[in-house]
């Protein structure tokens, strides 16, 4: 299978490192025109740079967005799809802070939902016009296991990834008659940022070391190891192409077999 995204115009949240970076190679590896977007200008410019290019036409750029500013999010993925058309959307934002239900305000809810509902909402509404039209497209929803078993510690990411996932299930059943797929990766445990700032977290909570906590969780992954940026990026990088045509509506376990040990 030889995956080619020539000619492809991409958008990829959250890029500048982790799962973000690792979708971002991989659909410039298949020669698709990679847009990355996070908040750090510097960071951006450094992944763009790093972005391989495979043929004449290909061409790299960045979008400089703060999605936890729902806001000035709005204004500024309004502005870029004034000017720019997508064939494949990547959403995949920044979680938010980890911590218990009853730690937890309604204010940070509302803040979680501005952060992972209404910007994943508010880029795909604006990129499906083109979609349509052209009778072709590729969403992608960068999501988490907890959709299938809330993960302890993560109130917020539990709640609303699970409002996301019946959102775009919705969707896609909507737009599918215009060949536009919606898909879902539930990701599991990946070596990346979030996931140590996670264990730092929790081992700054038990008292146990961040290796101990690190080692727990690998045991509990039937293939004791993290994953693999790279690895997130293959599969996106099918669901982005036209052999996956037929597949949509659906949630992607991304995990090392750990789903099927709930």
């Amino acid at each position: 299978m030889n995956i080619q995204l020539s000619s492809k115009n991409a958008l990829v949240g959250a890029a500048t490192q982790g799962i973000g970076a690792g979708i971002a190679i991989e659909l410039a590896k298949c020669g698709a025109n990679v847009t990355v977007m996070a908040r750090n200008e510097s960071k951006l410019q450094n992944i763009v740079s790093s972005l391989p290019v495979v043929n004449a036409d290909q061409k790299h750029q960045y979008l400089v967005a703060d999605f936890s500013d729902f806001e000035n999010y709005k204004e500024i993925i309004t502005t870029f799809f004034a000017t720019h058309s997508i064939d494949i959307l990547v959403n995949n934002t920044n979680g938010p802070e980890p911590g218990l239900a009853q730690d937890k305000k309604v204010e940070d809810y509302q803040k979680a939902f501005d952060l992972l509902f209404k910007t994943v909402c508010e880029t795909t509404l604006l990129a499906l016009p083109h979609m349509i039209s052209q009778k072709n497209g590729r969403i992608i929803n960068v999501s988490s296991l907890s959709v299938k078993e809330p993960i302890g510690n993560l109130a917020l990411s539990n709640s609303i990834r699970s409002a996301v996932i019946a959102w775009a299930k919705t969707l896609s059943n909507e737009v599918a008659q215009h060949q536009v797929t919606i898909n879902n990766i539930l990701t599991g445990y990946f070596d990346t940022e979030r996931i140590q700032n996670l264990i730092n977290h929790e081992a700054q909570q038990t008292g146990k070391t961040e290796e101990e906590i690190k080692k727990a969780r690998e045991n509990k992954i039937p293939m004791k190891r993290l994953g693999k940026p790279e690895e997130y990026g293959h599969l996106v990088a099918f669901l982005a192409s036209e052999y996956s045509a037929y597949l949509t509506g659906t949630s992607i376990p991304l995990d090392g077999g750990l789903n099927n040990t709930y």
